[in-house]
């Protein structure tokens, strides 16, 4: 099979002629075209002569000739099948242990189920229908559960975001996590996206449908139940301390999230070895979705055909930091994200359609060790200040604190809210973000937004919400290279964002892939048969 790169299309042309670009690009009759398909679809937006670039993969009656011609941007290409690794001879005494149902421990666990390792699945949130009405209540009446809220709950915290399905990780896996999806009900039009999304309202949906697809296959789940530490002996782990007591095994894939800082701590205390990581904070920005599309696509109409446009931006302030915008939500909301009491945390999030009036995204900068100390746990401290801090300069009521870009870089207060109107479902409070980051910190914010304005023509009139503090683990609980256990604690498998090893959906379930295909390689399913 051949796979051709760079067949463009313009906004007008309709995707049944891609069979007439392809011909001509091969230099051959429509009749030896055997058949083709679209492999990835992306839009060009770069100089308002808007294209839409196709990578396709074709079959033609003679591959020979047409490689014999080293025609530009045409490879051959065998298709990606996904192996499982043989299973190993070890036995395994007790079904393994999945500690949280993210996008990691989901696909962990779907791949051990569909190999007969019936797993048991711990979340310390509730199952989607549950978890959804706790985090309505609390944006509608600012009763917040601590157990189960934006960050804790079934399918984690990208549950309620965009559903972005983008990953720079270049693994063959991802093919398998977007097929993954779309059999459990995303639309099949993510397996040709160059920036897929599913969207909050259908993610929810697939998520049920992956855990429905477990249980069939003889795995077990345990809701609102909080792993609150580890039985470990002469090294190894043995199992799992919830308050309906222990479970037993000599697995335990540990799939946290981010804001698992209680399980954090039980790690520090067992001294099994983590390292601080570098991570970002910053603020959610939004915008009128119709400037944004007018600019992005030089025609707003085109959003209409196109979609709501999106941006991505980066810049280098004088003090090194880097500045970029992250998890950007065309037609979303900015939704409360905290899941501890009397803090502020922020995301973004997106229904499917993405027809909301505002677009939002974190702008954010980079932070390290040097911010915040050497200590292990010293980035949660660091978060849970700048979190204090915002819910004190919101005044309560977890209102967030806000203030328009253009009167932030001219350091004047927004006195009230006019032309944006932020989505934050808990209100807002006007104030001073320059007194909400370290200086060196508001330094690069300030940069990175005065060289956004430069680069999207009316970002200035952008409102800024804080404070967005969980774009990644401050964490690393390290793992050995090879068999990808804790290098501390045997059987203990570190696994996903929250322990450091990705950094959104489809990199987090690659991890969770790999862990599994480790414990399979290991073991042969247990032989047990009660269900726990």
């Amino acid at each position: 099979m051949l796979r051709i790169n760079q067949i463009t299309l313009s906004v007008n042309d309709r995707e049944e002629m891609l069979g007439k670009y392809i011909c001509a690009h091969l230099g051959i009759g429509r009749r030896d075209l055997v058949s083709y398909s679209v492999y990835k679809r992306s839009i060009d937006a770069r100089k308002k002569d808007i294209k839409i670039v196709y990578t396709v993969d074709v079959v033609v009656s003679d591959e020979s000739k047409i490689l014999s011609k080293k025609i530009k941007d045409v490879s051959v290409i065998t298709q990606y099948q996904y192996t499982v690794p043989s299973k190993g001879n070890k036995k395994m005494r007790h079904r393994p242990i999945v500690v949280g149902f993210g996008p990691a421990g989901m696909f962990a666990a779907l791949l051990l189920a569909k190999e007969g390792y019936r797993p048991i699945v711990i979340e310390r949130g509730s199952k989607m229908e549950e978890r959804v009405e706790k985090v309505e209540r609390f944006w509608k009446e600012g009763i917040l559960d601590p157990s189960c809220n934006v960050q804790f709950g079934e399918g984690g915290a990208g549950t309620f975001s965009d559903g972005k399905l983008t990953t720079r990780v270049k693994d063959p896996r991802s093919r398998k996590v977007l097929e993954e999806l779309v059999a459990a009900g995303a639309k099949e039009e993510i397996l040709q996206e160059a920036h897929p999304h599913i969207g909050t309202d259908k993610l929810r949906n697939v998520v049920r449908n992956i855990r429905e697809q477990i249980i069939a296959l003889g795995g077990s789940f345990h809701f609102n139940t909080l792993v609150e530490d580890l039985v470990i002996e002469d090294g190894k782990v043995c199992g799992v301390v919830t308050k309906k007591g222990i479970l037993k095994s000599e697995t335990v894939l540990l799939c946290i999230g981010h804001s698992a800082r209680d399980t954090y701590q039980a790690l520090y205390d067992h001294s099994i070895t983590m390292t601080p990581k570098a991570f970002a904070v910053g603020v959610r920005v939004e915008h009128k979705q119709e400037e944004i599309d007018a600019c992005q696509y030089g025609d707003g109409s085109l959003a209409k055909k196109l979609g709501a446009a999106e941006y991505y931006l980066t810049h280098t302030a004088d003090n090194g930091r880097g500045v970029f915008s992250f998890c950007m939500c065309p037609g979303g909301v900015v939704v409360p994200s905290n899941s501890e009491i009397d803090s502020i945390v922020t995301n973004g999030m997106s229904y499917a359609a993405r027809d909301g009036e505002n677009a939002n995204s974190a702008i954010l900068v980079q932070v390290g060790p040097k911010d915040y100390g050497e200590e292990i746990l010293s980035g949660i401290a660091f978060q849970e200040m700048l979190e204090k801090r915002a819910y004190v300069m919101g005044k309560g009521g977890y209102k967030a604190p806000a203030q328009y870009i253009h009167d932030y870089l001219e350091h004047t207060i927004s006195t009230e809210l006019q032309g944006v109107q932020p989505s934050y479902a808990l209100g807002v409070t006007l104030c001073n973000m320059h007194e909400l980051f370290p200086k060196d910190i508001d330094v690069a914010l300030t940069q990175g937004l005065q060289a956004f304005t430069r680069k999207i023509k009316g970002f200035e009139k952008g409102i800024m919400i804080g404070v967005e503090t969980r774009s990644s683990s401050p964490v690393r609980v390290e793992r050995d290279t090879q068999s990808l256990q804790s290098v501390s604690v045997k059987g203990l498998y570190p696994c996903g964002e929250g322990c450091g090893y990705a950094g959104g959906i489809v990199s987090a379930a690659i991890d969770g892939l790999k862990v599994a295909e480790e414990v399979i390689k290991v073991y042969q399913p247990p032989k047990v048969k009660e269900v726990k």
